[in-house]
């Protein structure tokens, strides 16, 4: 691990530790724990997910329940290790009755997901399900319209190439979406290999 690496991972484990202190929101008062984000900290894929349920604010781990365990198994499936991932979510504390997150604390939880992509500095975020895509595209298109397609998205300070995925949750109650997800899912080892994209080509596959 390079020098640049290891002081970026330190870096990411202080924000880490300001992100467990978080009340910008009335998501912390009923909060078990802050579901930070978790993987390799100098990944070349990151997925980003939609928010922590009821399981992941119980171990504080992102993805653990049946959709985590189906994600797992299909990366691993495309020759994808979930130890060389990071995954994270575009909200970390756990919506009350697991509703949907609020655009007002997307908004606010955003700066942290971003401070995550500028520290880990994938090659490729792979946006798990509608709230995600649509945060980090800037396209309120739905998922089932764009999922496969990748593009380039200036994210923050970082240039990435981004893959709107369907949720495994989805993936879970229909087995054309399954089918869908894991075809999708074959695509990440070669946007992997390519060479960083630049900000001149955002916006294009």
């Amino acid at each position: 691990m390079t020098d640049d690496a290891i002081a970026r991972r330190e870096e990411l484990l202080t924000v880490f530790h300001e992100n467990r202190k978080c009340t910008l929101c009335s998501l912390s008062e009923g909060r078990t724990q802050v579901v930070f984000g978790s993987g390799n900290a100098n990944a070349d894929l990151m997925f980003v997910g939609e928010a922590p349920g009821a399981e992941e604010d119980r171990q504080g781990l992102p993805f653990v329940g049946r959709s985590g365990a189906m994600l797992t198994s299909m990366l691993s499936d495309v020759g994808i290790s979930r130890d060389d991932v990071f995954i994270a979510n575009t909200i970390k504390c756990r919506p009350p009755d697991n509703r949907d997150p609020a655009p007002a604390e997307i908004e606010t939880c955003q700066p942290w997901l971003f401070e995550q992509i500028r520290l880990i500095e994938p090659r490729v975020v792979a946006t798990l399900g509608n709230f995600s895509t649509r945060l980090l595209t800037g396209n309120q298109t739905g998922i089932t319209k764009v999922h496969g397609v990748p593009q380039v998205q200036r994210l923050g300070s970082r240039t990435v190439r981004l893959m709107p995925l369907f949720h495994p949750a989805a993936a879970l109650r229909a087995t054309g979406t399954r089918d869908l997800l894991a075809a999708d899912l074959a695509k990440l080892p070669g946007l992997i290999s390519q060479e960083r994209p630049v900000a001149a080509e955002v916006g294009e596959a």
